[in-house]
């Protein structure tokens, strides 16, 4: 981060150049006394934190701070600034007129005193995102500002190499290391290796030591990876606990043999605010001919074998495969097509009954979403829902589900072979947990004209105890509304009969799990019997799901289960097959 100089007698055109920084710097600017009270405060800060100018002004900038970065600025920063005239870079936390806490590096400048004007105080407080633009911003102040030709080259030189360097151990930065490794790969020689190291669990250290804490073992691990690698190797500061070491190997085996070395370096203890600390860290390592990638290609592979290293149990080496697919890109790419595959029609419910265990007779279907795929044909839910739960598009696909469900649900309810046929379908516990959740069914429910009683929604077991008070609320609300709720994957979570008493649930669906293993294991046997008792001890449905075996079936049967619901009946088919099944079965 650049600070903008001292001088001791601006120039007219300075301080014209100062203004205008003031008010159109992309970063926070304010400022103050020698006692630190706020003179001034451009708009930048204002919309960013939230406060009136009226609200700051007066105001001593340490107030703005939480309690810990306000002692860490009034017993370090504030006393250095006015001895030194800079500080640079201090991370804080900004709260806000919301009184939420807000990341920002501060650095600022004290001004003396001079023709007849108190000395000043400048502040700058920026987020990260904005780190860059603000660079920028006073590289080209201090071209504006410099009053030769060679005080300007000197000023845009310094700005350059700071721009590149980490402001805490003066190694590269991210910047820098791609600059480092893009000469490096331009070079002719042998391959080039970057080895990306994460440290594990650092934020532990900040949390229960503090930053100060935090900085002394970020030094101790810079100094370890510089003295581990040989004259000539690049180490650099990627972010808060991420390095990179940069060098030429003779391949894939020794780029690995380095990151091996590595972490028995950084695994020796060392000394941190007077206690013993044993560090650890994940490797990732890619290795690259010069000419054969660009350095930003090759930073991103050895981040995504980083990124798997700690996935796999940390404290580990991974090196990055360049045969293999990256399963991040085919992870985001599906999601592209899943997204635009919902807006463009290629969902398909396919429906499976569930069946009385006593007489035969069909009592219900549990709705299923499928995706035809334009190129890979037609996808069962385990190829795409749990990408969308973990991406937010659960709801969109939900959504769609839904309304499809409850479309063809009262087709049904219209058609003399179908009578009275429930329809369940899953809720994700995204959806669960949304407050528009019982407004969208209703408007389903009444644009369909369909009786509610023939709708079951199915929440799993684990979606109960995440969030108990909020998933209560919702069932109420639902239930309220004449629909009926099942508890799926039943005896994988951690419900027992106290905690199901709270919801208002109608039946449970025990998993397949445990049904797979009737008349095979005692274990099995155990569990599904206790899971029909439990059922029944709170007056519920109890339905077995995965029924494959006629043995499963009369074992299901004995135990006075009252559903069950599998390949042994039908596998999920679509709305006109699952009507010639049902007539099929009346004849």
């Amino acid at each position: 981060m650049t600070v903008l100089p001292r001088t001791d007698a601006p120039a007219p055109a300075d301080t014209d150049a100062f203004e205008a920084l003031f008010r159109h710097a992309p970063c926070g600017y304010l400022t103050a006394g020698d006692d630190g009270r706020i003179t001034r405060v451009n708009d930048t800060f204002l919309a960013w934190a939230g406060y009136r100018r009226e609200d700051l002004l007066g105001t001593a900038f340490g107030r703005l701070l939480p309690v810990g970065d306000r002692i860490l600025w009034s017993t370090h920063s504030a006393p250095q600034l006015l001895s030194t005239g800079g500080v640079s870079e201090v991370v804080v936390e900004v709260v806000g007129a919301d009184r939420t806490r807000r990341p920002a590096l501060v650095s600022a400048t004290r001004v003396p005193a001079r023709g007849g004007a108190d000395a000043e105080l400048r502040i700058i407080v920026f987020a990260a995102p904005e780190r860059r633009a603000h660079e920028r911003e006073l590289i080209a102040a201090l071209h504006r500002l410099e009053e030769s030709e060679d005080r300007r080259s000197a000023a845009a030189e310094e700005a350059r190499r700071r721009a590149l360097l980490d402001a805490l151990t003066g190694l590269p930065n991210r910047a820098g290391a791609v600059a480092r490794l893009t000469g490096a790969l331009e070079v002719p020689g042998g391959p080039v290796a970057v080895l990306v190291v994460d440290l594990d669990h650092f934020h532990a250290v900040n949390e229960s030591l503090g930053r100060a804490a935090g900085d002394e073992l970020l030094l101790a691990v810079a100094r370890r990876l510089g003295d581990a690698t040989r004259d000539g190797a690049v180490v650099a500061r990627l972010s808060a606990d991420e390095f990179a070491v940069v060098d030429r190997c003779d391949g894939t085996d020794a780029a690995r043999s380095l990151a091996e070395r590595l972490l028995d370096v950084l695994a020796e203890p060392v000394v941190v605010a007077g206690l013993e600390l044993v560090t650890s860290a994940s490797i990732g390592v890619a290795v690259a001919d010069p000419g054969a990638a660009s350095a930003e290609r090759v930073l991103h592979d050895a981040d995504v074998a980083v990124q798997r290293a700690k996935a796999r149990g940390r404290q580990r080496v991974e090196v990055h495969d360049p045969t293999r697919t990256d399963a991040g890109v085919d992870r985001l790419r599906l999601l592209g097509e899943l997204r635009r595959g919902i807006a463009a029609g290629e969902l398909r419910l396919h429906h499976q009954p569930l069946v009385r265990l006593a007489d035969g007779g069909l009592c219900g279907v549990e709705a299923l979403v499928r995706w035809q795929h334009p190129v890979r044909g037609l996808l069962p839910p385990s190829e795409f829902i749990e990408l969308a739960e973990r991406s937010g598009l659960v709801r969109e696909l939900g959504a769609w589900v839904l309304e499809a469900a409850v479309e063809q649900a009262a087709a049904w309810a219209r058609d003399a072979e179908m009578p009275d046929v429930e329809v369940s379908v899953n809720l994700s516990a995204r959806q669960l947990t949304d407050p528009a959740l019982v407004g969208t069914v209703t408007a389903a429910l009444a644009r369909h004209g369909l009786d509610p009683r023939l709708l079951v929604l199915e929440v799993t077991e684990t979606a109960l105890v995440n969030d108990p008070d909020v998933a209560a609320a919702a069932l109420a609300a639902l239930k309220g509304l004449g629909i009926g709720i099942a508890v799926d994957d039943f005896g994988t979570g951690y419900a027992s009969l106290t905690y199901l008493q709270q919801f208002p649930v109608d039946e449970l669906k025990i998993d397949r799990s445990f049904v797979s293993g009737l008349g095979t294991s005692d274990g099995d046997s155990a569990i599904v019997t206790t899971c029909v008792q439990l059922a029944h001890a709170v007056g519920v449905r109890a339905v077995a799901e995965g029924v494959e075996t006629q043995a499963q079936r009369d074992a299901l049967r004995d135990m006075g289960c009252d559903v069950g619901q599998g390949y042994l009946f039908s596998r999920p088919v679509d709305a006109d097959a699952l009507r010639e099944w049902v007539v099929g079965r009346r004849a």
